[in-house]
C-alpha cells in the first residue's frame, strides 16, 4: 500500500493559497516545493490537517476555516497613535509594514491601515486573520518518520 502522510513525516508540497474571492495570497508553484514536518506546528493547523493521508502525486483542495488558520481579528490589536509618536525613516503610508519595539524589548510586526494628518492607525493582527483560506495542494515527496 502506498505511504500516506502522517504526523512526524516530512513532506514537500506545491501549494496555492487563495481567499474566497479567488485572490491568490501565496504560492510555491513558481519555486521550490514547500517542506515541513506534519504535526510539528510548523504550519497553520488546517494546512497540517489537510495533508494528512495524502500520497505522493495526490492533489487536494482544502478549505480552512478562520479558527484553523490565523484566527479571528482582534480589534484590540488595532491602535491609533499620534503621528509624532512614530519615528519612521519614511513617510507612513497605508499598507506599509513596520516593526515596533515594545518597552520590554520585544518586537512586533504591524501594518499601517490608515494615515491622517495627525494620526496613524496600526494593526498587529496577522494580515489573513478573520479570513477563510483555500489551498490547492500537491504532495511531491514524502519522507516517513524513522
Amino acid at each position: 500500500m502506498p505511504e500516506q502522510a502522517k504526523n512526524g513525516d516530512t513532506v514537500r508540497v506545491y501549494y496555492t493559497g487563495r481567499l474566497e474571492s479567488g485572490e491568490v495570497f501565496d504560492s510555491s508553484t513558481e519555486g521550490d516545493p514547500f517542506e515541513f514536518e506534519v504535526g510539528a506546528g510548523e504550519v497553520i493547523v488546517g494546512f497540517d490537517d489537510g495533508v494528512q493521508g495524502m500520497q505522493v502525486g495526490d492533489r487536494r483542495t482544502i478549505e480552512i476555516e478562520v479558527d484553523d488558520a490565523y484566527g479571528q481579528r482582534v480589534e484590540a490589536l488595532t491602535q491609533m497613535v499620534p503621528r509624532e509618536g512614530l519615528r519612521l525613516e519614511t513617510e507612513p503610508s497605508v499598507g506599509m509594514n513596520v516593526i515596533l519595539q515594545l518597552p520590554d524589548g520585544n518586537e512586533i510586526p504591524v501594518a499601517i491601515t490608515e494615515v491622517t494628518e495627525d494620526h496613524v492607525t496600526l494593526d498587529a493582527n496577522h494580515p489573513l486573520a478573520g479570513r477563510k483560506l483555500i489551498f490547492d495542494i500537491e504532495l511531491i515527496a514524502l519522507q516517513q518518520e524513522a
